[in-house]
């Protein structure tokens, strides 16, 4: 598809990047992102990747925006408390490129729907907040073989990372998932909720511009992207290192002996 005058200005900036260039402007034409959550991380990637020409851009979310939700997502405005988080995040969308087709999905991403929604779209975003939806999308992108950039945040920390557990290393090891990260969730009551533990809120800010870098570059083929690996970022010490995630031969999704084989084990 050839780029028309509006695009080529507004994209210039895109195009005159080797790494990206026309070719890859037209791959984030051309791509359909699913976005899981337009909270605190949903907000700043959705407004990214719509401002960088993404084509189809998914929003599944079913809460409602609420006042204590302005301090970090940034999606959304005083104008909008009330209002359903996916209709107010496609409003901004359409504000920052009106080319960027928006599909809403004003519902709970779960057993009986992830399946047909993932696999509609070329990558799935992950903003989410509780490890039970995480879970989910790491086993439903897995079964579908969609890459899965996978954003959290704490108090003062976040991590990233993309997970292809479909594709093999060098010596033929599954790439790591979110499983073999984080092998089951904490028990509840142990990870306190954003409401009880607060959040800094420019650090959703940080992680999910972070979180929209790597999901073009992954629609891109641009640089190094983040899987096999973990990036942690500590806003206190304004420290970031990078760690080696390994595939975890006990996994029970990729492991040698896999127990979850689809994704019934969510249901319920």
């Amino acid at each position: 598809m050839a780029l028309n005058d509006d695009q080529l200005e507004r994209y210039a900036r895109h195009i005159v990047l080797k790494e990206i260039g026309g070719p890859g402007q037209q791959k984030l034409m051309q791509s359909k992102v699913l976005v899981v959550g337009a909270g605190g991380l949903g907000s700043p990637l959705l407004l990214y990747l719509a401002a960088a020409g993404v084509g189809t851009i998914g929003i599944v979310d079913d809460d409602h925006v609420s006042l204590s939700n302005l301090q970090r997502q940034v999606v959304h405005g005083t104008e909008d408390v009330g209002r359903a988080k996916v209709e107010s995040a496609a409003d901004a969308i359409a504000r920052i490129n009106p080319d960027v087709s928006v599909i809403t999905h004003e519902a709970r991403l779960n057993a009986t729907n992830a399946a047909t929604l993932i696999g509609q779209y070329d990558l799935v975003a992950d903003g989410c907040d509780n490890f039970q939806t995480r879970f989910l999308v790491n086993d439903a992108c897995y079964f579908a073989q969609v890459p899965l950039v996978s954003a959290a945040v704490g108090r003062f920390d976040g991590q990233l990372s993309t997970f292809k557990g479909y594709e093999t290393d060098a010596d033929g090891v599954p790439l790591p998932t979110y499983r073999d990260f984080v092998p089951a969730a904490p028990a509840d009551g142990l990870v306190p909720t954003c409401e009880e533990a607060g959040v800094l809120g420019a650090l959703t800010g940080v992680m999910g511009s972070m979180q929209a870098l790597e999901v073009i570059k992954e629609l891109t083929g641009t640089g190094t992207g983040l899987a096999g690996k973990l990036l942690i970022y500590d806003a206190l010490d304004a420290r970031v290192r990078t760690i080696t995630l390994r595939h975890d031969p006990a996994n029970p999704l990729t492991g040698d002996n896999p127990t979850i084989t689809d994704l019934t084990a969510h249901a319920g």
